[in-house]
């Protein structure tokens, strides 16, 4: 009974002990009263922090030629009190304010003319593209509702107010909901040639989360390169979930992911597990090390991935045709060696922190080789960072405005984001690739 007992007590100290620094929980998970202090788990670099010598840096400067001009006359001498009205100008002085003009929104009315002919036969006027109802909003609009919706993640009613306020235009909730299922409506064809860029890519990262749906956890899938991003979302976090996504089943290259077990029963393709989730793991090692121990393998095993991840990006940062391979090889034995001993001091798995600890050092020596294929590999990055950072715009549109409602209005909100992060992964802003997409004609990739 002690034993169990001492068992329990270890296993909730490390729940409590987790973090955003030594797990995969978020930081604003972190409880504010137990809140760590800031901590990377990059090594120093040497600079001092903010900008670096030689940054161009930005302020907002004077224009040559402003839209408007006013002259400000002075009344009287300061010194004598006469008028200054007929003495010769010595100077001037320029100063400029940017702001906007008065928002209102313009209504054009299109006259659809029909004329009799003496045939007898009567021809009415065609409409423009796009003008299809008695009243309806312009892409402007539209560009702009869905910017705030899906771009800024604001609620469909503070959409709706905003709009209201800004414009003087009063939108509903319902338009809102309308606009946001006509743009995704618009992108089938989008993200049909966006998976198959992804999928016939050399090197792509998988990522997942979780997302508040229909009042139940669902999961929200995320493949992507450098230049495309496919978000969908489904209610299951594995298989059924990935495939959904169509990515993975037909992907060929390297993937690069944590080490969720699903991913791996891909095997066409080669893998590059996550090094900065490995990093936190051996953290929260760390961490749960009795105290005064002087080593501690988990620390060296981290040591050693820092070390080989600053080897290659020091030799692509100097166009080397390789890394050195000397100093390469001794921080594989020393990544090799604690990994080892990990697994021998945890071989007992006498209790649930043991056992993780151990499964943990064991996933380093066996799959050694996807976690080091960055070094060999430089198209490979050795983390994930890039899914993160894609994928992490729903967890911020969450915290922002809520669950969504309905798997219909998640799948759509997923669908504009990827349209939305791959226009800005190709350079172009959000509100104009909105706008191409209000009107029906949504930016596409370029096919070359």
């Amino acid at each position: 009974m002690m034993a169990a007992v001492r068992d329990e007590v270890a296993e909730l100290k490390r729940q409590v002990g987790q973090n955003s620094r030594n797990s995969s929980k978020p930081p604003s998970s972190d409880s504010p009263f137990t809140k760590p202090a800031p901590k990377s788990l990059r090594r120093r670099g040497g600079r001092k922090p903010g900008g670096q010598p030689g940054h161009p840096g930005s302020t907002l400067a004077l224009v040559d030629h402003p839209n408007e001009r006013k002259r400000h006359e002075p009344g009287r001498c300061g010194g004598c009190g006469e008028r200054l009205a007929d003495a010769p100008e010595v100077g001037m002085q320029r100063r400029q304010v940017f702001d906007l003009p008065l928002m209102t929104v313009r209504v054009i009315e299109h006259q659809l003319i029909a004329r009799r002919c003496a045939c007898g036969a009567t021809t009415c006027g065609s409409a423009p593209d796009g003008v299809t109802a008695p009243v309806q909003y312009g892409p402007r609009i539209t560009g702009i509702i869905l910017y705030l919706y899906v771009g800024q993640f604001l609620s469909k009613k503070r959409t709706a107010a905003a709009l209201t306020e800004l414009f003087g235009t009063p939108v509903c909730d319902a338009t809102v909901a309308t606009m946001t299922k006509r743009a995704a409506d618009g992108l089938d064809g989008f993200l049909a040639q966006v998976a198959d860029r992804i999928a016939e890519s050399e090197v792509a990262g998988f990522d997942e989360t979780g997302l508040r749906v229909a009042g139940s956890l669902h999961w929200v899938h995320c493949a992507r390169t450098g230049k495309y991003t496919l978000i969908t979302c489904h209610p299951q976090r594995g298989r059924a979930g990935i495939d959904d996504a169509g990515i993975l089943a037909r992907f060929r290259g390297v993937a690069v992911h944590d080490a969720w077990a699903p991913y791996d029963t891909y095997l066409d393709a080669e893998h590059q597990l996550c090094c900065a989730h490995a990093l936190r793991e051996l953290q929260a090692v760390t961490d749960t090390a009795p105290p005064g121990n002087d080593w501690c393998w988990a620390t060296q095993a981290a040591d050693a991935l820092v070390a080989m991840q600053k080897l290659v990006t020091e030799a692509i940062a100097a166009h080397a045709d390789h890394v050195n391979s000397d100093a390469l090889h001794t921080q594989a034995r020393l990544y090799r060696a604690a990994a080892q001993i990990g697994a021998t001091q945890t071989a007992a798995r006498s209790d649930t922190l043991m056992r993780k600890h151990n499964a943990l050092a064991r996933r380093l020596l066996h799959r050694q080789e996807d976690y080091l294929r960055f070094t060999t590999d430089w198209r490979v990055p050795a983390d994930n960072n890039g899914s993160e950072r894609d994928i992490r715009m729903i967890k911020l549109r969450q915290k922002v405005s809520g669950c969504l409602r309905t798997l219909t209005g998640a799948k759509q909100f997923c669908a504009i984001r990827s349209y939305l992060s791959t226009a800005a992964k190709h350079g172009l802003s959000f509100f104009d690739a909105l706008i191409m997409l209000a009107k029906g004609e949504p930016w596409m990739p370029a096919t070359a």
